[in-house]
């Protein structure tokens, strides 16, 4: 899609396509109403300008739009299925052992449980023995803190997503 061609959609269908980038609806809203857009750079501009004026209610429902690595059948079947995604995100992450995988579950669970949401990361190129690294770095922060970095990953997430899904 072509920012002119989001510009022209209907009300509905740029809510439908800002959800897939970003699920905080306060969000979502702000960026169908700063229709229209001149491209891609201004888009993206909105975004990042939009997503600084959030608060913490709108930063989880963001993180609530995204599925957690919970289970290992769905930890082997995303990153099984990575290196046919025209991104590459989490390509790396195709061979992660057995090991890793269950030290991800067992993590992510620890982490929404101290927490109260959902571990986040802009996973994009990352192996997913860096995934660990660093939700074992980030684990024990204080909540307030960590919905603070899970917020930019937000961003970083979304503005990928962005990048992906609009051509100039």
């Amino acid at each position: 899609m072509t920012p002119e061609q989001l510009n022209q959609c209907s009300t509905a269908q740029a809510t439908e396509w800002f959800m897939q980038t970003n699920t905080a609806s306060r969000w979502v809203q702000r960026m169908v109403d700063s229709r229209p857009f001149i491209d891609k750079a201004q888009v993206k501009s909105q975004a990042q300008q939009h997503w600084q004026a959030m608060d913490n209610a709108d930063f989880l429902e963001a993180f609530e739009g995204h599925p957690m690595i919970g289970d290992i059948s769905t930890l082997r079947k995303k990153f099984a299925a990575t290196q046919t995604l025209a991104s590459h995100e989490q390509s790396s992450t195709s061979h992660a052992s057995e090991a890793v995988l269950q030290e991800l579950k067992a993590l992510n669970h620890a982490y929404l449980d101290r927490h109260g949401f959902i571990f986040i990361i802009c996973a994009s190129g990352l192996s997913a023995q860096t995934m660990l690294d660093a939700l074992k770095a980030r684990l024990d922060r204080p909540t307030d803190e960590e919905i603070k970095t899970a917020a930019q990953h937000q961003l970083n997430i979304t503005l990928l997503r962005i990048d992906n899904g609009l051509s100039d």
